[in-house]
This record gives C-alpha cells, structure tokens and sequence, in this order.
C-alpha cells in the first residue's frame, strides 16, 4: 500500500511540474524570446480592488511596462513580495512601446501587517530579472492597503 501511495505523489508531482511551470524552468522561448539585452521598465503597478481590505482577496495585479526592443518578444512576468511569487502570468507577448498586462495573482496572498513593497520580474533567456523601476512600489494601510500614488489612473 505504501508503495502505491508513494507513486501516486510522485505522479502528482509529474503532473504539477507539467501544469504549473516556475518561471525559472527554462521558460527559454527560442528565437522568440525576450533577451537580456532588452530593455524593459516598469511604468506602474497596480492591484484590484484598491484600496482592499486586509485579509481580502487580490482580484488581479496589473503592470504596465514599456519595452524598449525593436520586435515582440514571449515571457512570463512575475510579481514578488521579497522571495514570495505573489503573481505570475504563462507566456506573454511583449511588443514594443507600453505594454500593460493582467498578471493573475497567487490564490493564498493576502496583504496584512505593516508595509508591503513588490517587485516586477520577467524571463529573460530562461533567467529570472528583476525589471528596472524609476520608484519603488509598496502598498500603504490607509483606510485599506493601497498601491495608488498622486497621479495613478483610476
């Protein structure tokens, strides 16, 4: 019985490594990828709702970045608190310009406690970067947590 047990989780294990890829897995997209000499920052980030309440569900987290490359390139983007994945998209098409894309948040991430700041990161050539901000993005408990800053969009 033990034996079957144990087959079964490594199965399951084979199957989440199938579903549910980490960035880092050489997400290498070939000739199409993006490349760690382009040129990618973050324009803003924003969550849904905002405010939200503590404890309250993340609907989705948008970024807007501008791409800096001369063609569209596939990636996959990653919104981190410190070492925790708090959002992570499958690939994306990045074209050139301002590209703003809805990254799906981590089921289980809720914001409480104090101060929360995040960063943006992308593959490039299968290595995880962080793309580069002029500030940096942190939700602040006001009458909820909130990433808005004077002048963001509503």
């Amino acid at each position: 019985m033990n034996l079957f047990k144990g087959s079964m989780v490594v199965g399951f294990l084979a199957l989440m490594s199938i579903v549910v890829p980490s960035i880092g897995e050489g997400a290498d997209f070939g000739r199409f990828g993006c490349r760690r000499g382009d040129r990618i920052e973050i324009q803003d980030l924003d969550l849904s709702p905002d405010p939200i309440m503590e404890g309250q569900r993340i609907r989705s987290w948008k970024v807007r970045l501008r791409f800096d490359g001369t063609r569209e390139c596939e990636t996959e983007i990653e919104v981190r608190e410190g070492g925790d994945v708090v959002a992570r998209t499958r690939r994306i098409n990045m074209r050139p310009g301002v590209n703003e894309i809805e990254v799906p948040p981590v089921e289980r991430y809720r914001l409480h406690g104090r101060e929360h700041c995040f960063d943006v990161v992308a593959d490039l050539e299968g290595t995880r970067r962080n793309i580069d901000a002029a500030r940096r993005f942190c939700a602040r408990q006001r009458m909820g947590w909130s990433l808005r800053e004077p002048g963001d969009r509503r």
